[in-house]
This record gives structure tokens, sequence and C-alpha cells, in this order.
């Protein structure tokens, strides 16, 4: 059965929410982007997901149905939708240690694409030829953007792709329990999972010893250290990033069609270059601006076909 469009007003909610929320996770990606070159990824996530969790916890105790709002049901929907998402955030960051944030964002930016493909299966929404024509495109763009013509793939990009292609799955998962879960108890049990598995992961690994060489093996097992007053405001930053906009999102992603509020993620491709440029004074090349060409273009089409069919163009 096909999903009937939801009316004006709550489509541009959604697009406001995915807008809102992508802008906000862009200091969250700028922040762990920073902080990757001294802290082991999982202390990164504890920490961020710690001050995430405070923040949740203090707007619960203050809305009107309270903790209640967390009761659920379908715990093995959670389940399966938070561990997509430590998927996710695990593959994405340990990648962009190790790439220019421009073009780890690029990368990343084919999830919308995903999420278009992926919701004619799990939710008979439907997508034409057009619509898949530009899918198709933006693959060509992450192709471009993994450079297989320097000989070989790179992994920090294919860690990225992989992540793009769970977020799209999270995001999916979203959509189909919306109806029954709120947006709260969603973000609330993805930060719950954060904190178990990063704490797990500390206690396993965190005192180093299975550190090695490179940029990515040693992101992910450096031993924790007690961050320095300096880097505070920057774990500070990604937890209430994390919190503000995940919530932002999520309910954009339950309460909107997905093929209609997912291309609006690329507004975070432009805060991407520009936290680059200001952060790491970093511009991305001639071949990735060929492929965020593609990646960004291919994302707006869709967009833009959305809005045309909406308007009765189609």
């Amino acid at each position: 059965m096909q999903r009937t469009a939801p009316p004006a007003p709550a489509a541009l909610t959604g697009i406001l929410l995915v807008v809102g929320g992508t802008v906000i996770f862009s200091i969250n990606d700028m922040s762990i982007k920073f902080l990757s070159g001294d802290y082991a990824l999982h202390q990164v996530i504890l920490i961020r997901a710690l001050v995430g969790m405070a923040f949740l916890m203090g707007l619960i105790a203050v809305t009107g149905t309270g903790f209640g709002q967390l009761r659920t049901r379908r715990w093995k929907a959670h389940l399966l939708r938070v561990s997509i998402i430590l998927a996710s955030n695990l593959t994405y960051f340990t990648g962009l240690a190790s790439l220019p944030i421009a073009d780890a964002a690029a990368v990343a930016y084919v999830s919308p694409l995903a999420i278009t493909a992926l919701s004619v299966v799990f939710l008979n929404e439907k997508v034409g030829p057009r619509r898949w024509a530009a899918v198709v495109v933006g693959l060509v763009g992450v192709v471009v953007m993994l450079r297989p013509g320097s000989g070989v793939i790179q992994p920090a990009a294919l860690l990225v792709f992989v992540s793009a292609l769970l977020y799209a799955s999270g995001n999916l998962i979203t959509r189909r329990v919306g109806g029954t879960e709120s947006a709260m108890a969603l973000s609330f049990y993805t930060q719950l999972g954060f904190i178990i598995a990063s704490a797990t992961m500390g206690l396993w690994f965190g005192d180093g010893h299975l550190a090695g060489e490179g940029t990515l093996w040693s992101f992910l097992f450096r031993p924790w250290i007690w961050p320095p007053a300096a880097d505070w405001p920057y774990f500070i930053a990604t937890g209430l990033s994390v919190a503000i906009g995940g919530l932002m999102v999520t309910q954009a992603y339950r309460t909107s069609e997905v093929g209609l509020v997912a291309p609006f993620e690329y507004m975070g491709m432009p805060m991407a270059i520009f936290w680059g440029v200001v952060m790491f004074g970093t511009w991305p090349d001639a071949t990735s601006w060929l492929g965020i060409a593609l990646i960004c273009g291919a994302g707006l089409y869709v967009m833009w076909r959305e809005t045309a069919r909406r308007q009765g163009a189609e």
C-alpha cells in the first residue's frame, strides 16, 4: 500500500527540522574531527553520550508527559536501530579521522540517495525513473570520491560509504517505528546504547594495549587520557549537537516521508566545507569537487522533483 503524502504544513515542518538538525549535526563532525588526533573514538563517544543524556534527562523532566514517554514494547526495534546507529558512527568517525571533513561529508551524503532507493522496498514509497537516475548519478559521485584511479580505494572513504548505508537503514527504521515511538524515546535509547557500548569498549581496551600504528587503528584503540580544560568545549559541543540535532532529525523522519526530507540533509555539505576551511585550513581538491558536485547535484535534483511533484507538476 502506497503511503500518502503528508499535509503541506507537516511536510514543511519535517523539512525545517531536518535542515536545522543537519546544520547542528555539523558541529558534532567538526568537534570529533578536532578531537580525533588525541583521543580514542570510544572515549569521545562516551563523553558525548553522557553530555547528550544529561541534556535529554533534563528535557524529559520538564515536559508534560515526563519519563512516561520512554515506555516501549518495541525493544527489539530499538535494539536493532541502536546497533545500526552505533555501527554507522564507528565507521563514519573512523574514516573522518583520516579524511578532510568535506570529503567525508560528501561520501556520507550518499545516504539520502540510499534512503530514497530503500524506501521503495521497506516503506512502499514510490520512486520514479528520474529519481532512480539521480541515485545512479550519486553513486558515480561516490566512486569518484573513492578514487579507484589512484591505484587503491581509500579505506577511510570506504568506511564512510559503509556508514552512509547504515545511516540510511537506521532512518528507515525510525520511519517504520515512528507511529508508536516518540522522538524523545528514540533519542534516549540511542544515547543509552552509546553509553553502554563505549563504556564496555573502554573497560576492555581503554588502557591502549591494542593500539597500533596508523591513524585509523590508533583512533580506535589508543589509551584514554583526561582531557585538558581547553578540549572540554569540544566535548560539550559534540554532546549537545547530537542530542539537539538528533531530536530534530528523528522527529523529521518519524513524521514525514523519507523521500521528502532525506535530500535536505545536503544542507550539511556547505557546513562541512565551512568547518574544513575555518577549523582545519583544508579546501576540497579538484577530484573532490567533482564528486561533491555529482552527489549533491543528484540529491538536490531529487529535492527539486519532490517539490515539483507536490505542486502538481507530475
